[in-house]
């Protein structure tokens, strides 16, 4: 969900990759952002109820290439530190800020907690009765600083209420508005354990084209990428309905796509 707490400038060339391992999913999230003042993005996550590890933040900063070369399994494409909880006013504890990279992140477990975020990095709650499917789930928070800036790779794994789905975020808030058409300019990527349709199959193995072996770092994905398993693609460019994308896809979202199709 490219959800911000405030304007932003532009926001483009958003990738996200997504793997499940058990009863936990993997979420890459990068892209380029242009905004005028210090600015939060909000990922609603659908965590699992009672989990006693609901989210694992994982620093990519030292493979800011993580996308790129993720590319080059695509050839026809090449062109292509931590603080503690701090009373709150009222009387509340803060949310646990943490040091993931450049940028800090909070986990925040439900809507009704959002009271305990800084308020330059909240959403006005009547944008959220607009979307009643957040209404009980969970919530990672991005925050940047201002000015046009490539964020590097944001990854995590989270608890997943929907174990053998994928899930990427991808519904647009950009002007503190939630529409129910928006521009997308998406590029997906993922591993799974069945083919996906509609999605490209690559060329090679993880493992030939992204640091699985560096010879200081080993991994440089951290675990989130599989290197023998190949990698899939689906580019999502332009207008379309404003939600977050599910694969395989819920059949009642296809079945809503049909029935928006019928009365156009």
């Amino acid at each position: 969900m490219c959800c911000f707490s405030g304007r932003v400038t532009s926001v483009s060339s958003t990738k996200i990759f997504a793997r499940c391992e058990r009863e936990r999913q993997f979420l890459v999230y990068e892209m380029s952002l242009n905004a005028p003042s210090e600015v939060a993005m909000i990922l609603p996550l659908p965590v699992a109820a009672g989990s006693t590890n609901p989210i694992s933040f994982i620093d990519l900063s030292a493979y800011p290439e993580f996308f790129k070369d993720m590319a080059k399994a695509f050839p026809e494409t090449l062109t292509l530190g931590h603080s503690g909880p701090v009373p709150a006013a009222g009387g509340r504890a803060k949310l646990e800020v943490v040091q993931v990279g450049s940028f800090e992140a909070t986990y925040v477990p439900s809507l009704s907690d959002f009271d305990r975020v800084d308020d330059r990095f909240k959403i006005a709650p009547e944008i959220w009765v607009k979307m009643p499917e957040y209404s009980d789930y969970a919530f990672v928070v991005f925050q940047f600083k201002a000015g046009a800036q490539k964020i590097h790779p944001m990854a995590f794994s989270f608890a997943t209420r929907a174990a053998g789905k994928l899930y990427f975020p991808t519904v647009h808030v950009h002007d503190g508005e939630w529409h129910r058409m928006a521009d997308f300019d998406h590029q997906l990527y993922c591993q799974a354990d069945f083919q996906p349709s509609r999605w490209r199959i690559s060329s090679s193995p993880a493992s030939a084209v992204m640091r699985m072996d560096d010879a200081l770092r080993g991994d440089c994905t951290r675990g989130i990428v599989v290197g023998d398993q190949f990698l899939w693609r689906r580019n999502v460019f332009g207008e379309r309905l404003n939600e977050d994308i599910w694969m395989p896809e819920k059949p009642a979202r296809i079945f809503m796509k049909k029935l928006s199709g019928w009365f156009k």
